[in-house]
């Protein structure tokens, strides 16, 4: 029998707890939301928020143990507060006396107001258009200053690394260890002819500039309000990724599809962007890097997480001997997309 994960302690009442600990009263519903990596969970509250009148229901997110310092978690919240002050739409933690980091039972937890939204339409060009807007102005702030605790994301935290801990650990099955092994080998060295993710991206090999990035700006992580009142169009939500990185890594995920339509949504990005803060367009050819370096780190991410039952549940699928076939055939062909001219806008 597998130990009890930490996550089966945290129980309806304690959560009850936890809002009770900051001074918030819920309504008696209480709502999960989707969130494998952390747990989540919406809280109508009886009574507005103390020090917060307008906050009527709040978000709270309870972190992985062991995943995140403390110092990291708190650059987290200042990051998404930085951004909040500088008017970038953006959901960040409530404070009470100061804090925004709070802990009950061994867990770390934070509480944000609710905001709601929807999925944005990004075969729409307007809003791809808006989008890249939105981002330039999140990266105007995130290069005013580096993170001084959270890690960046190059070659050995999103490659390396990962690639020893699977083998290590032996996650790949026997029958494909040797053959995908040597796939992630031959795709890491490709990667590492790409400077500004490996080392000192200001030496005179680099070169591209690195800053504080959302890191994980796929479009699940962006919600869009409609209409025409002030907190129309996009909203940022979940900085737990936030990482030093390229400016890229935060527009490649926005585009999807064949490579014409991936150019087209890009252009759109980017036209946005430049209408705030000019955008380095040698970062283009990082894009496949970056995807492949997401691949090998997807995997670990996975493999690290098996004793937890959430995982086991939705990820029913990984670790079996077709799913290192597969990865095998991917990372070859991610091989194949490095080796043809990067994407240009």
């Amino acid at each position: 029998m597998n130990p009890p994960h930490p996550f089966d302690r945290l129980t309806p009442d304690l959560v009850q707890d936890a809002m009770a600990q900051v001074g918030l009263f819920g309504d008696g519903r209480l709502s999960a939301l989707p969130s494998y990596e952390n747990r989540v969970y919406l809280a109508p509250l009886e009574r507005p928020a103390p020090d917060h009148p307008d906050v009527n229901a709040v978000v709270l997110k309870f972190y992985r143990p062991e995943r995140w310092g403390e110092a990291q978690i708190l650059e987290e919240h200042a990051f998404a507060q930085e951004l909040a002050d500088a008017e970038v739409p953006m959901v960040a933690p409530l404070r009470w006396s100061g804090q925004s980091l709070h802990h009950i039972d061994g867990f770390r937890f934070s509480v944000s107001p609710r905001r709601g939204g929807r999925t944005p339409e990004l075969d729409d060009l307007e809003v791809l258009e808006w989008t890249g807007r939105l981002l330039a102005r999140l990266h105007d702030v995130g290069a005013r200053q580096p993170f001084a605790s959270r890690p960046a994301l190059n070659l050995d935290s999103f490659g390396v690394q990962p690639l020893q801990w699977l083998l290590s650990h032996d996650a790949v099955t026997p029958g494909q260890r040797a053959e995908w092994e040597r796939t992630c080998r031959d795709m890491l060295d490709r990667v590492a002819q790409h400077p500004a993710l490996c080392g000192d991206a200001g030496s005179p090999q680099g070169g591209i500039r690195q800053l504080r990035t959302h890191g994980d700006c796929h479009p699940g992580n962006i919600l869009w309000t409609p209409g025409d009142g002030a907190d129309a169009g996009p909203h940022f939500v979940d900085l737990d990724d936030a990482r030093t990185a390229p400016a890229v890594q935060d527009l490649w995920m926005l585009a999807q599809g064949e490579r014409a339509q991936r150019t087209l949504q890009l252009s759109v990005l980017i036209e946005g962007y430049e209408q705030v803060r000019p955008f380095d367009r040698r970062e283009l050819a990082l894009i496949e890097p970056l995807r492949s370096l997401r691949l090998l780190h997807y995997s670990c991410w996975l493999a690290q997480r098996q004793s937890d039952p959430a995982f086991q549940q939705a990820f029913a699928w990984f670790g079996s001997d077709d799913y290192w076939r597969d990865q095998i055939v991917t990372l070859r062909e991610q091989c194949e997309a490095m080796d043809q001219p990067p994407l240009w806008v």
